[in-house]
């Protein structure tokens, strides 16, 4: 006798419980997050290649971009505010004492031309594949071979200190608002980057700017690396130069004058 619930006649079939089971639920959800994935790369890319970054603009390209652009309006800036000291020199009102005055002022100030006898100071990284020259020096980290702010600092202070009247570092005029200031091994100075070998050109009595540059702590200390681990260091009496004037903004936006 055979049973009625497996018999194939009887037209009945049992009945199931369907239930939906979390790996089908996860499968689902990860279709679905592929689907998602692959539309926003194909909407990002507009059929460049993303697996290569030539088609994107690097941060360095960015910053060189900058930095010529700033130059650029540095250059502007400088030939407007002489087509405007030129008009307004034609007729202000002024003596000629306050002309002089004037003069004076600007010159200590750095936005006018200055020549005298100069030095040039280079600072340059040492060869990456530096070693301890001399005996009982540890072998170089990364650090010891690049040039830091502090040691362009040290630089341009000694050279205040002989009694530079003026001094230019790179191509830039520096003012009493100028800072000195490196990003990794890059200068970033008044809104331009450089790279090294880095050139700071003083006009002062080159005997003076030689005794403060031997006689500072700072620069002794950089002269050890120098002699170790071969960090770029050149001294050079140039003869008469003429230094640009600054030409950027010379607006305060944060100084106050004095109550006397």
């Amino acid at each position: 006798m055979s049973n009625s619930a497996d018999s194939p006649g009887t037209g009945s079939t049992p009945e199931r419980t369907r239930r939906f089971r979390p790996v089908r639920i996860l499968t689902a959800a990860v279709f679905a997050l592929a689907g998602l994935i692959f539309f926003t790369s194909f909407n990002t890319a507009k059929g460049t290649n993303i697996r290569t970054d030539t088609s994107l603009l690097k941060l360095s390209d960015l910053i060189h971009e900058r930095s010529q652009e700033n130059g650029e309006l540095d250059e502007t800036n400088g030939a407007l505010r002489k087509d405007i000291e030129a008009l307004a020199e034609r007729d202000d009102g002024s003596t000629k004492a306050e002309d002089d005055k004037l003069s004076a002022l600007e010159k200590r100030a750095g936005t006018q031309k200055l020549k005298g006898d100069s030095l040039t100071v280079t600072l340059n990284d040492a060869p990456p594949d530096a070693t301890a020259k001399l005996p009982g020096y540890p072998e170089p980290q990364p650090d010891y071979l690049v040039i830091h702010q502090q040691d362009l600092q040290a630089v341009v202070n000694a050279l205040w200190q002989g009694g530079a009247k003026g001094i230019k570092v790179m191509d830039q005029r520096l003012i009493s608002t100028s800072a000195v200031r490196c990003v990794g091994n890059t200068l970033i100075l008044q809104g331009r980057v450089y790279s090294p070998p880095y050139k700071i050109t003083a006009v002062g009595d080159p005997g003076k700017l030689q005794k403060a540059l031997a006689a500072s702590p700072a620069i002794q200390n950089y002269m050890v690396y120098v002699n170790v681990y071969g960090l770029g260091w050149k001294v050079e009496e140039n003869g008469p130069v003429t230094l640009p004037g600054y030409s950027g903004t010379v607006d305060l936006h944060y100084a106050k004058p004095v109550e006397q």
